[in-house]
């Protein structure tokens, strides 16, 4: 399936020209750190459903420790429990260091940054959410993150712009982030299911 990727960043979004792009979902931001709601939310959910897009959310996450990721958990499930939000493609933990954050803060090690996928996965899965997957750059899915470690139903969703998506355990790919629709520009994506 093809999609796009959105947030609040995104401004508002004509959702029939979505469609009419030949989308069939779109992957939401629910927000990012310890509990800042993303602006358009709401609005998005909403706007998608109604143009009968299927939906999944992610959350950037901020969290420099396991706890923290935890943290971050438990705010995504009273989100999604306040606004009713079941998302059919499931939740997705974007784990990257796009704005240095991280960086600036102690960069967290391998191991630790690994804990906390697999702490924010765990707390969701036990929560009952059963598709809680990974969001990162090629880079991190090999270099940072040690998948070996997180179990084999995890799904990932790999972020390589360009012509190939080179891995292979990735159950969506974000190829782009100039998918234009309308003169606006996406994250654009393929949901491989």
């Amino acid at each position: 399936m093809k999609g796009i990727d959105i947030s609040e960043n995104n401004g508002t979004v004509d959702w029939q020209s979505v469609v009419d792009a030949g989308c069939e979902f779109a992957i939401i931001r629910l927000g990012y750190g310890l509990r800042h709601l993303d602006g358009n939310f709401a609005n998005n959910v909403n706007g998608a459903l109604e143009a009968g897009l299927k939906i999944g959310v992610y959350f950037y996450s901020y969290a420099l420790t396991v706890d923290e990721a935890k943290d971050e958990a438990q705010y995504v499930q009273g989100i999604m429990q306040d606004y009713g939000v079941n998302p059919e493609l499931g939740i997705w933990y974007d784990m990257e260091d796009a704005d240095g954050y991280k960086e600036r803060n102690g960069m967290p090690d391998n191991q630790t940054i690994t804990d906390m996928c697999s702490a924010f996965i765990c707390a969701l899965n036990e929560a009952g959410y059963q598709h809680v997957g990974i969001y990162a750059s090629y880079s991190w899915l090999t270099g940072v993150i040690d998948t070996s470690q997180l179990a084999n139903y995890v799904p990932y969703w790999n972020a390589q712009w360009g012509s190939s998506n080179d891995f292979s355990q990735a159950r969506m790919w974000q190829y782009t982030d100039s998918f234009s629709i309308n003169g606006q520009d996406f994250d654009g994506d393929e949901y491989y299911g």
